[in-house]
């Protein structure tokens, strides 16, 4: 596993308790990753922490488009007709 250090100084600037600093930290890396296209939305979501559902309500907060392109469409009815 990787970890990114950051300043204690920076860290303790997050105007939230000690205890949301971190997962405030992987919420919004984690949205700004899926939105520029680094991360897919499965791989975002873990470094949220956030279960499927929770992720999609953050990325419609935050008005990110979703990336689903129209091959991932025909592989979904596909898979539903099976």
């Amino acid at each position: 596993m990787s970890s990114i250090d950051l300043p204690p100084d920076v860290l303790d600037a997050i105007a939230a308790p000690p205890e949301d600093r971190e997962p405030i930290v992987r919420q919004e890396l984690a949205v700004s990753l899926y939105r520029e296209g680094y991360l897919s939305f499965g791989k975002a979501r873990e470094l949220a922490g956030l279960s499927k559902a929770k992720f999609h309500q953050l990325l419609g907060e935050r008005e990110v488009e979703r990336h689903y392109t129209e091959a991932d469409l025909a592989l979904d009815v596909e898979y539903a007709r099976e």
